[in-house]
């Protein structure tokens, strides 16, 4: 067992960050779940359906699904069925990889881009609306400082 000052009672500077992150989350999940109540409301969609959208529209080519799952950072699981339900609507397709049998590319069709389009859209406006406090400086500068947090954590 550490007998180290700050293992229990911590300094100010970390009950400081402490008290930020929580800050932090608290707002994160304030701004998400408005943003899924929006979507819900406005387009009858869910936020898992926005971001599996948002990443294929970023890789025109397509994703496998490992891939994708990488890049939403869940899953196989949690991407198949937000898959399965895209493609029942319309807006993605699945290609088979050439030379590959078992693999295939998910990609958005027409409709899924325009789709997409349209909830992005609103999705930025949205974001706009409820970060309206920030400057543009202040979002600016504060996005440079989770870029240095997310790059350390990320080893880059």
């Amino acid at each position: 067992m550490s007998t180290h000052p700050e293992a229990v009672g911590g300094t100010a500077t970390s009950k400081a960050r402490l008290r930020l992150w929580l800050r932090m989350l608290k707002s994160a999940r304030g701004v998400e779940a408005e943003l899924r109540e929006r979507l819900r409301t406005e387009f009858g969609s869910t936020l898992p359906r926005f971001d599996v959208m948002a990443a294929l529209e970023r890789f025109e080519a397509g994703l496998k699904m490992s891939a994708l799952s990488g890049v939403l950072r869940v899953s196989n699981g949690n991407v198949t069925g937000i898959v399965d339900r895209l493609a029942e609507d319309g807006l993605v397709v699945r290609v088979q990889v050439p030379g590959d049998r078992r693999a295939t590319l998910v990609r958005l069709t027409r409709k899924g881009h325009e789709e997409f389009a349209r909830q992005a859209a609103a999705h930025e406006r949205w974001i706009d609306e409820l970060l309206a406090d920030f400057s543009v400086e202040d979002a600016t500068a504060l996005a440079a400082r989770f870029d240095e947090v997310t790059h350390r954590e990320d080893g880059a």
